[in-house]
């Protein structure tokens, strides 16, 4: 299953530690942003996703995010 969402993450450490969260959250999976993109765009590839467990996980980090629709 894959998931993409805009996100307000704008640095490198920033995402660095949203991954981490996300990594305690998921399980295995894959997690990519993509700090250029004008959505900042975060993308996640594992078997299961909630996206707004996800979601949840980005709040408690301060940080705004919601699903990308038929990326």
């Amino acid at each position: 299953m894959v998931e993409v969402f805009r996100t307000d993450v704008r640095d490198a450490v920033k995402a660095d530690i949203v991954k981490i969260a996300l990594y305690q959250y998921l399980g295995y999976s894959n997690v990519v942003f993509d700090l250029q993109d004008g959505d900042r765009i975060l993308r996640i590839e594992a078997g299961n996703i909630q996206n707004d467990n996800v979601i949840s996980v980005l709040e408690k980090l301060n940080c705004k995010c919601e699903v990308l629709p038929d990326y």
